[in-house]
């Protein structure tokens, strides 16, 4: 049975979690149930934890795996069902509502070698500014040999509720530029860079070459981080997704930010598991849907997927 440790401490003005079990140390912070990053021992880390963030209440974190919910992106570049459910003509933020307010952490505990964390979100219930919908949303995660993370939402209102939502994963690399992303060949993207209207084909595996910004659709159940530097394949196998972002933001987008080191788009590459454009999410009332991704590593000389 591994061994399992939770100590909460302070990060700038948030509150977080470092949790231990077995080999694997996991952060979180409360605000947007956000992890931070995510290293087994003896390994480079899985999550990218970003040097350069900015821990303040109330501004979203840089880095890490944040929550996009319940639209994700620009509102306006969002379906209009997706945008029918908004009832304010206040802009809207840009990933939602749920990134940059706190959680509520349910508990801690063990189930077999595994350890289970699980945050709920109550403003989801009704209290989102301009968004007057009920629907229950937690975080489920569960560490064993792999990180899953679920994002589970539940209509508890008495009308339909349709969302857009990502789990928006930062993975650590050596150099974007020296590694691909396998098994979206052949797959229909937007280059966001260029056109929203333009799909474009995906051909062979994705390589970095500078700013980079799609959106694939009818995406299949495992994509790969291929690291020759590091040695290493990052698997990632999701469930209740047929989307996926692939993000990095290059040498000048970088410099815009305020929260991000001049070199940090280096060490980092976002491919985030969504239910974006076509596979947005349409809950009746008392249906549930979880968004969920398992993140591993493999060395790349014994990886066989």
């Amino acid at each position: 049975m591994p061994t399992s440790n939770v100590e909460s401490f302070q990060l700038g003005e948030l509150n977080c979690w470092r949790i231990r079990h077995g080999q694997a140390e996991l952060v979180i912070a409360q605000q947007g149930a956000h992890i931070i990053s995510y290293q087994v021992d003896g390994d480079e880390p899985l999550i990218w934890s970003n040097p350069g963030a900015l821990f303040k209440s109330g501004k979203p974190i840089r880095g890490g795996m944040p929550i996009c919910w319940p639209w994700f992106g620009n509102f306006q570049r969002n379906p209009s069902s997706v945008q029918a459910m908004r009832a304010s003509n206040e802009p809207a933020k840009a990933h939602g509502e749920v990134r940059a307010i706190d959680w509520e952490l349910m508990g801690v505990g063990e189930d077999g070698d595994a350890l289970i964390v699980e945050f709920i979100q109550p403003q989801a219930e009704g209290q989102l500014p301009g968004w007057p919908h009920t629907v229950g949303l937690k975080l489920h995660i569960r560490l064993d040999a792999a990180l899953n993370v679920s994002l589970v939402s539940f209509n508890a209102g008495a009308e339909d509720v349709t969302l857009s939502q990502a789990l928006h994963s930062y993975f650590a690399v050596s150099d974007v530029s020296q590694i691909s992303i396998e098994g979206l060949d052949g797959v229909e993207y937007l280059n966001t860079l260029e056109s929203w209207d333009t799909q474009n084909v995906q051909v062979g595996d994705i390589t970095f070459t500078g700013e980079t910004d799609r959106i694939y659709q009818d995406t299949p159940d495992l994509i790969s981080v291929v690291d020759p530097e590091w040695k290493r394949r990052i698997q990632i196998q999701t469930t209740g997704s047929h989307s996926a972002i692939v993000w990095n933001p290059w040498i000048d987008k970088t410099k815009t930010f305020d929260d991000m080191q001049a070199d940090g788009w280096k060490s980092m590459v976002c491919v985030e598991t969504a239910n974006v454009m076509t596979d947005v999410v349409t809950l009746k009332p008392g249906d549930m849907h979880a968004l969920s991704v398992s993140i591993w590593a493999e060395p790349l000389a014994e990886a066989t997927k």
